[in-house]
């Protein structure tokens, strides 16, 4: 069992999620526009234009990583190691099956063992704004043991990575759905910011948390006694039509689209969220500066797991409209 601050309740949640939460504060956001606007254009410019290439990989996977990278300080030419640990601790479905169990947890205690390393280049060095130096400086995190060590790691990589990776297939593959919302979006770029909203809930990267309840309540006529552990599934609630009407459509400009619940919710909503938001929204700003569109050539090739909810590979190819 590996503890981490999203399985924790307070103080001890409040105190190590107040040592991670500084690197994304607004002033960090617009400290880090410039560089995710940079890296995105870089990554646009370069992809073929009427040819086939995989969309999850080129743009979605290099786009996370790539931050990910920047926010641990990780070697750059290093960087896909992150996507590799990322879809080994994300897929939950493993447990079921002994030799991978095991197999997964050998690969987990490597990435430990890699970021123990980064850690030891960092003590006694001063602060920095990258997560590992966070940590060292913080009472709260800089004497974990190595499981907790671990065990906020993976929530911070997966948390990182499987996520915003998966809302950015999700804006090529639901706007091919959907080409009546992708018209208006093309037409009017002013709705990027919330079209970012409702391709996050549309897709739910993360489909549910599982929580204890800490007393007996009732929650629509269901009796839950304390100690009962919940499904909470964000993917049925972000489906709720008694919030959101059509809710099977992207309709970029949804009014309530922000009502969505795939951060989560109270103390543990995603403490990321609003990176999240700008790397989608920037790569949708840069894709239609460029007058870009994404066509999907074939249906996807999804994430085999009940957790993480994203794409494994997505055939695509660009045309300008």
């Amino acid at each position: 069992k590996m503890p981490m601050f999203i399985a924790m309740d307070r103080p001890k949640h409040t105190d190590q999620r107040r040592t991670v939460a500084p690197a994304f504060t607004p002033s960090e956001m617009v400290r880090m526009t410039d560089n995710i606007r940079m890296r995105t254009a870089e990554i646009l410019d370069s992809l073929p234009v009427g040819r086939e290439f995989d969309w999850v990989d080129s743009v979605s996977i290099e786009l996370t990583t790539q931050m990910l990278a920047l926010l641990f300080d990780f070697p750059w030419e290093e960087r896909r190691k992150l996507t590799y640990w990322s879809d080994w601790a994300g897929d939950i479905e493993i447990a079921k099956d002994p030799v991978r169990k095991e197999e997964r947890r050998q690969i987990l205690f490597e990435c430990a063992a890699y970021f123990g390393n980064l850690w030891q280049g960092k003590l006694g060095k001063e602060p920095r704004p990258d997560l590992i130096s966070m940590m060292i400086h913080s009472d709260a995190m800089s004497h974990m043991d190595q499981m907790e060590f671990l065990g906020n790691l993976i929530l911070l990589i997966v948390g990182g990575n499987d996520t915003t990776r998966s809302s950015m297939s999700a804006f090529a593959w639901g706007l091919e759905q959907f080409p009546d919302a992708r018209a208006k979006l093309e037409a009017d770029p002013g709705l990027i910011g919330n079209a970012t909203q409702e391709i996050i809930r549309w897709q739910t990267p993360l489909a549910h948390m599982r929580r204890t309840a800490t007393q007996d309540t009732e929650l629509d006529g269901h009796r839950i006694r304390a100690g009962d552990k919940l499904g909470l599934w964000y993917l049925s609630a972000n489906r709720d039509e008694s919030v959101f009407p059509d809710a099977d459509r992207i309709i970029v400009d949804r009014e309530n689209a922000r009502r969505h619940l795939a951060f989560g919710h109270g103390i543990h909503r995603c403490v990321g969220a609003r990176l999240a938001e700008l790397q989608i929204g920037v790569l949708m700003e840069e894709m239609a500066r460029r007058r870009l569109r994404v066509n999907v050539l074939r249906e996807p090739e999804r994430v085999a797991a009940c957790f993480v909810h994203g794409y494994k590979k997505m055939a695509v190819e660009l045309s300008r409209y």
